[in-house]
């Protein structure tokens, strides 16, 4: 990976959308909700104030609206400050 996160932000690999319900339906994509975990795949330097708790394979929760979507290498990947991780799990 080519991509280094400054400061205290985070690189986020989203888990998959599920694909079934818990009774056996199948959702199509456009009604497949935004997955609210993934695996951290690369991290900052952290700031003066904040030093990086988050390692690269850890896996986090973060908020619904939380990072911003981009592109590498055909793979979706967030990129959040390290204050938008909910919890590490």
């Amino acid at each position: 990976m080519n991509i280094k996160p400054l400061a205290d932000r985070v690189l986020v690999k989203p888990a998959a959308a599920e694909e079934k319900t818990v009774g056996g339906i199948i959702i199509p994509d456009s009604a497949k909700e935004k997955p609210l975990k993934g695996e951290v795949v690369a991290v900052g330097n952290g700031t003066k104030e904040e030093d990086m708790i988050v390692k690269p394979g850890d896996n986090v929760l973060y908020g619904k609206y939380a990072g911003t979507e981009i592109e590498l290498e055909g793979e979706q990947y967030l990129i959040m400050r390290q204050s938008d991780i909910l919890a590490i799990i």
